[in-house]
């Protein structure tokens, strides 16, 4: 499968790495690849079945966009980790969750992962309407002693508390001080002028073993894995399906209505950790550490797995040995990988159109990083 794009010179080895990863790829994902080195881009890959202009649904990888805004209104003063959330949303109070800090809201510590009753179609897509549901329901924990990903409504809740302290929403600051400014391909509610460049996310095609796997691995709807997922609501859809709606691409729904390109995320993270375009980075030092820092480790009780958050991101340290310390992202369930590795100077992104197996963050970055790495070194 041919591979098109440019590297940079010493960088050859990732587009090697990059043409074996398709080369045994029976069905093709459509993938981007994009490295920042500090401001500067020095892997712009792609597969046959897309563009490096291409737009795609990257679902989690979404929150990446919605926790940098979170920690710019922190470093600005706007808001403040340690405060409640009821302090600045008061109906978030009831049933319990008047002393939920927003730092252990990011950190996935709230316990409020999900509706009794499951969102219907709608309001699943709605932040305001997933936020409206939440402030009066219980938590499914104790708030603060476990950790769970709150993987549809984070984005929604720590949206929330943006509306509520500056009279803004999440979205409109996104556009403001990082998208717009960097031209960047990473949508918070794709404009109708845009849909031309997006295609649809296609779902997994597991071989007869990765389809055992998966229902070896099947929980109950209602276990807390089904309601974060919302799989125990009434027409429920499938998650691969999920960004493929006009409506929720329209709305930018901030836990996983995202779309965009390798190009946007890795210029995402380059502009957070670096500087893009000769503007000097977006987040101070101790403000990227901070947000770095690991605050939930350990088994996540939604997914039942090994897990580490710091607030909000993903610690990509922890998930990949290549990797420094210190490192912020997120990963999107169709195989998407996006972060900054402040130590070692760069910033990645991979995306694909095909939904990989077995969701979460594809395999094949596994390798993608390490060859990144030998280039870096």
């Amino acid at each position: 499968m041919a591979v098109h794009g440019t590297v940079a010179a010493g960088f050859e080895g990732v587009r090697e790495e990059f043409a074996t990863f398709l080369a045994g790829e029976e069905h093709a994902p459509g993938a981007q690849l994009v490295v920042h080195r500090g401001a500067e881009r020095v892997v712009d890959l792609w597969s046959e079945g897309v563009t490096g202009e291409t737009l795609l649904g990257v679902f989690s990888s979404t929150k990446g966009a919605a926790y940098l805004v979170t920690a710019l209104l922190v470093q600005d003063g706007v808001l403040e980790l340690d405060r409640t959330v009821a302090s600045y949303w008061p109906d978030f109070a009831a049933e319990g969750k008047g002393g939920i800090t927003l730092r252990e809201l990011l950190a996935h510590r709230a316990g409020v992962i999900g509706l009794d009753a499951g969102f219907t179609p709608d309001e699943v897509g709605d932040d305001r309407a997933i936020a409206a549901r939440l402030a009066g329901q219980r938590p499914f924990w104790q708030p603060g002693r476990f950790f769970g990903y709150h993987g549809l409504v984070i984005g929604a809740l720590v949206g929330e508390v943006v509306l509520r302290a500056t009279g803004r929403t999440l979205r409109e600051w996104y556009e403001e001080r990082i998208r717009a400014p960097y031209g960047l391909d990473l949508w918070l509610g794709l404009p109708e002028s845009e849909e031309p460049r997006f295609l649809t996310t296609l779902p997994m095609l597991p071989t007869p073993e990765q389809r055992a796997e998966l229902d070896a691995a099947e929980a109950s709807p209602y276990s807390l894995g089904g309601i974060a997922f919302n799989v125990h609501a009434p027409g429920n859809g499938e998650l691969y399906d999920f960004p493929n709606s006009r409506t929720v691409r329209a709305n930018g729904q901030a836990s996983a209505g995202g779309i965009g390109s390798a190009r946007g995320l890795a210029g995402m993270y380059a502009a957070a950790a670096f500087g893009l375009d000769g503007r000097g980075p977006l987040l101070k030092p101790d403000t990227a550490a901070e947000f770095a820092r690991i605050h939930s480790e350990g088994k996540d009780l939604v997914s039942g797995q090994p897990q580490a958050f710091g607030l909000g991101f993903h610690t990509y340290g922890l998930h990949y040995r290549s990797v420094g310390a210190g490192a912020f992202g997120h990963s999107g369930a169709a195989g998407s990988a996006a972060f900054a590795d402040p130590r070692q100077g760069y910033s990645y992104a991979y995306t694909r159109r095909r939904y990989a197996f077995p969701g979460g963050s594809a395999p094949e970055n596994t390798r993608l990083l390490w060859a990144v790495v030998r280039a870096l070194r």
